[in-house]
């Protein structure tokens, strides 16, 4: 009795199910489907807007050199190059497990609309509004679960402590141009030790601005979906995901800060030999 009439019907299962299978998606493609791109394609507008209306603020320079100094920190800090960063990060120190938990996260519909809320929060026209509507959402929230569950949501974004690092770098930048400014300038080594031994102090202000910004970008996010989300940022992959990306857009927006500060003492030096 042959028994091939029923070995082939499971052969051809078998190669079925061979062909349906995927491979994990890779730190590219993680990177595409979360809003992290998105973010990052802003930092570059953000920093050159931070140092920009700090040298206005200062008033030791001309609101037009202050603009152009703007600009060169513009094209100091190159989105695609931290994208890049990012996705090496990822590649290296994710896992094809974990890569494909994040991806299949942010393809969820509640993924997708916690992840349009946060790139619109991103924009810098939402800044003002954050501002704006910051002592009315604190008033509205007090005491509610979206307040309680703020410090776990930090934690597990690390939300202060990226937004610590973005401040440290923007007022580096500032001080290294204040510095290309003057004739007793501190070196750069000496700058960024006299701006990190400030990290504790700036951590309490940059929490309070942090937290203002997590009641107006999660306004419309309901308990039930934070909670899904907060479990994600909890999750193995989910804080690999946030620790790597935290990392690598620190590293990349620190490491130009110096050249930039070249690139400014390059510019500056005709204007401070023509106030001589």
């Amino acid at each position: 009795m042959k028994r091939f009439p029923i070995i082939k019907p499971l052969l051809i299962t078998a190669l079925l199910v061979t062909g349906t299978a995927q491979a994990a998606p890779d730190a590219r493609q993680v990177l595409e489907i979360s809003p992290v791109d998105d973010i990052v394609a802003r930092y570059p507008a953000m920093m050159s807007q931070g140092i920009r209306e700090g040298l206005k603020q200062n008033g030791q320079l001309p609101p037009m050199v202050a603009n152009t100094i703007g600009n060169i920190v513009s094209s100091g800090f190159n989105s695609v190059d931290i994208e890049q960063q990012i996705i090496n990060d990822l590649q290296a120190k994710l896992t094809d497990s974990q890569l494909q938990a994040v991806h299949d996260w942010y393809e969820t519909p509640v993924a997708r609309k916690i992840s349009s809320a946060e790139i619109a929060a991103s924009e810098p026209s939402a800044w003002p509004k954050i501002q704006a509507s910051a002592a009315e959402l604190n008033s509205q929230y007090k005491g509610t679960r979206k307040a309680e569950v703020f410090d776990r949501f930090d934690r597990a974004a690390r939300a202060t402590e990226s937004a610590v690092d973005t401040t440290i770098a923007v007022q580096l930048g500032l001080a290294t141009a204040m510095a290309a400014f003057s004739s007793d300038s501190a070196n750069y080594e000496q700058l960024r030790q006299s701006i990190e031994s400030q990290r504790s102090m700036l951590r309490g202000v940059v929490g309070q601005q942090v937290y203002d910004s997590y009641l107006y970008t999660y306004q419309n996010i309901g308990a039930q979906e934070m909670d899904l989300y907060l479990e994600f940022l909890e999750s193995s992959a989910g804080a690999a995901f946030s620790k790597v990306v935290t990392n690598s857009i620190q590293q990349a927006i620190t490491e130009p800060v110096e050249s930039i500060g070249k690139q400014m003492s390059g510019f500056l030096a005709p204007q401070t030999e023509g106030a001589q």
